[in-house]
């Protein structure tokens, strides 16, 4: 048996959380734990094999080990962070004084962390780890069942991405990388943004052309304000760009592209309360509010419109629309 060359943690244990916890503790190199706050995931996983919550009917890695305790993280030297958006920076503050000074922090929660900041960027004003992302085309539920799978890590230096890289040698996880952590951050917010829109489209129209018309539009809107907010244009060829934006607009399992279809058919409105449908109001209200202060919102007609979706009340129809005659 080889000998373990990396102690990893994964704080959570929801749907990303375990399958890539259970990818990774195949190898017999690695120790891979989950850690969560959820105590009757841990039961389920320790005494059935089966994280019943989100996978009842996948049976578990027995190498991947789970717990409550915190004071596991003292030990991981790869950590990554698989946990809601919300609450992702609040969260490692929390834990911070468990962290190896040594350790490398790796984002997978898509969303900002504090103001207009990335998740990223708040967490490298708050630890003086190594922190990277890791963001891609990626179901769940695929993963977990060994399908290929890619994610582009971003990181400062190419030495990390070769660790990764090692780290995910013989698996079924296909790595690219880019040193523009900004622009990999943005990237998974801002797909996200656009697939709720292309869902909004399609819950009025069952058309292939309609589709590919606004996605191409889509695309090209989501490119324009990636730059404008500092993201570097080859990132957008990335995995994390544009596998992951047509991944989440156009595949059903998709909770963006759902939130899309139920606000165009008026199951949801702006004063509902679900977590995605508020994480996608805060993006694209932080975007819009960047856009509308340096005096460019017509450049960016397509987020316009969901803007007034999310904050005056706008008939989902009145979207497609106006979205129609701009196109």
């Amino acid at each position: 048996m080889n000998a373990v060359e990396h102690n990893i943690c994964i704080i959570g244990a929801g749907l990303i959380g375990t399958a890539l916890g259970n990818v990774l503790s195949k190898k017999e190199n690695l120790k891979v734990s989950l850690l969560t706050i959820e105590k009757n995931v841990v039961e389920s996983i320790n005494n059935t094999g089966y994280n019943k919550k989100y996978f009842p009917n996948f049976k578990l890695d027995p190498n991947l080990n789970v717990s409550l305790d915190v004071k596991i993280l003292k030990d991981a030297d790869i950590i990554f962070l698989a946990i809601p958006s919300s609450v992702t920076v609040k969260y490692v503050c929390n834990v911070k004084k468990y962290i190896n000074k040594d350790a490398i922090i790796v984002n997978l929660a898509k969303g900002f962390g504090e103001g207009k900041k990335t998740i990223v960027e708040c967490l490298k004003t708050k630890l003086d780890n190594k922190v990277c992302s890791f963001k891609g085309p990626t179901f769940a539920r695929e993963l977990i069942n060994n399908m290929p799978t890619a994610f582009t890590l971003g990181a400062e230096d190419i030495e990390t991405y070769n660790l990764f890289y090692d780290i995910f040698k013989n698996t079924k996880v296909y790595l690219d990388y880019s040193d523009d952590l900004k622009g990999v951050e943005l990237l998974s917010i801002l797909k996200n943004t656009y697939a709720i829109m292309l869902g909004i489209i399609d819950s009025h129209f069952n058309s292939a052309n309609l589709r590919f018309l606004f996605l191409t539009k889509a695309f090209d809107e989501m490119r324009s304000l990636f730059v404008h907010f500092g993201g570097k244009e080859e990132t957008i060829f990335k995995y994390c760009g544009f596998g992951d934006f047509c991944l989440t607009s156009l595949n059903d399992l998709s909770r963006n592209r759902t939130l899309g279809l139920l606000i165009g058919k008026k199951f949801y409105s702006a004063t509902t309360h679900d977590k995605i449908l508020l994480e996608g109001k805060i993006a694209v209200n932080i975007f819009c509010k960047e856009i509308v202060e340096k005096k460019s919102l017509t450049n960016y007609k397509l987020i316009s419109e969901l803007y007034k979706i999310f904050n005056e009340g706008y008939d989902p129809s009145n979207f497609v629309v106006n979205v129609l005659k701009q196109l």
